[in-house]
């Protein structure tokens, strides 16, 4: 990395007590690591033990006017490769979404040029309350990157999303942000791994009409696919989203084709290629009637006659196998409720498409109020050299975390281009 530098921001929560490991964790990936710390993390940690495993002076006051006469906050936010807050409270990630600047680290923050990373770290129900999803959307829509939280036990004695991710982890991921960033003083608003590339994705379920009134549908809300819209577009990609009927809003800085059916889902994706990826995240009806009503069905004694249906086209299968505008990286979604990983290895095969992204929608799959509809997610992905399984997080960190791992796919693909 030849030596690059990390200024890590340490907010106050309990977690700031695992601070001296992850500097130890960067310093092993080979980073550099300067130390600022908030007033609240000082009842954590020392800036003494952080000045003994970083090398370096740990920077605190705003106000102190002998580190504004040599280093400025701005210089300090700008003489790092990036900015890695961790643990990010919640009411730092509040002051990062809205722009403030009351401390040193929102300062610093606020005027860097610089990529930056979070490592969100609360209690449970902060991390669940809408404000602090909705700061987190913000954020990733600004290009934050974002990695966890951690499902697990709390200091709180509660049991949960919102651990701090491993140091380790967190360092990797780091090292994996500069290994995509342009070289020093190059600003943030180029630091877009995926500018240049056209990206169509898919979201939300299909209505299949079976007469004016009634028709065939799923529960899928569209959050999962609207937010990997959002968070490839903050990477700088030119994305198209083809929706099925949502009540959400569309994403901001993405092209956005509203359609009902499966068929009408088919010619708007056809119709955006050429695209360098299709992230199928929609979840297509398989079925449709095989002749809908022009009027609505009378209820009768002797009930409803035979409903007959037909197969929907197949949209992952089709554009895998496009003879002459395949996307050079082609993802499905696999919605199942028991055994995820041997049904998604099979559709992936089946599909011939390049990843496939598997979660769990049964009733049991540990998720409050359900994959579908709700607002987290665990997933698996799949390839035909690798199998991922990522924590239980919100949608927005997978859309994040998914994002970044397209970009790093096309970045490798350019290194052996």
């Amino acid at each position: 990395m030849d030596q690059k530098r990390v200024l890590l921001i340490i907010g106050g929560g309990i977690a700031a007590y695992k601070a001296p490991e992850l500097v130890r964790q960067l310093k092993a990936q080979g980073l550099a690591t300067r130390c600022l710390l908030t007033a609240a993390a000082e009842q954590f940690v020392s800036p003494l033990s952080l000045a003994s495993v970083s090398g370096d002076k740990v920077y605190e006051n705003l106000f102190d006017l002998t580190d504004e006469a040599e280093m400025g906050h701005i210089q300090l936010s700008r003489d790092a490769d990036m900015i890695l807050v961790a643990p990010a409270t919640a009411d730092l990630i509040a002051k990062m979404a809205q722009g403030l600047a009351n401390d040193l680290a929102s300062t610093a923050l606020l005027a860097t040029d610089k990529p930056v990373m979070i490592a969100p770290a609360m209690n449970v129900r902060m991390w669940e309350h809408a404000a602090t999803q909705r700061n987190l959307a913000q954020l990733a829509e600004d290009g934050i990157g974002i990695i966890g939280p951690d499902e697990g036990d709390m200091a709180c004695g509660e049991f949960g999303l919102g651990r701090m991710s491993e140091p380790a982890e967190i360092a990797q991921a780091a090292k994996a942000m500069l290994a995509q960033t342009p070289a020093r003083d190059t600003p943030l608003t180029a630091a877009k791994p995926l500018a240049g590339r056209k990206i169509l994705v898919t979201a939300g379920p299909t209505y299949e009409p079976i007469d004016p009134v009634r028709y065939i549908a799923n529960r899928s809300s569209g959050k999962q696919g609207y937010a990997l819209a959002e968070a490839l577009a903050a990477l700088g990609a030119n994305v198209h989203l083809v929706s099925g009927p949502t009540a959400l809003n569309d994403p901001k800085n993405v092209t956005t084709k509203r359609v009902e059916t499966a068929r009408q889902m088919l010619d708007a994706c056809t119709a955006c290629l050429p695209v360098d990826a299709a992230i199928m995240a929609a979840a297509v009806a398989d079925w449709r009637p095989a002749e809908a009503q022009e009027a609505k069905i009378k209820k009768t004694k002797s009930g409803l006659d035979d409903l007959k249906l037909v197969e929907n086209p197949d949209i992952l299968a089709t554009l895998s196998g496009h003879a002459s505008q395949r996307p050079q990286l082609v993802v499905g979604f696999a919605a199942e409720t028991n055994d995820i990983e041997n049904y998604a290895r099979e559709k992936l095969a089946r599909k011939k498409c390049d990843w496939i992204v598997a979660n769990d929608v049964s009733q049991n799959s540990g998720i409050a109020g359900g994959v579908m509809g709700g607002d987290d997610n665990q997933v698996h992905i799949l390839s035909t050299t690798q199998t991922l399984q990522w924590e239980t997080m919100s949608k927005t960190a997978v859309a994040a975390k998914l994002a970044a791992h397209i970009a790093d796919y096309f970045a490798a693909t350019k290194e052996h281009e």
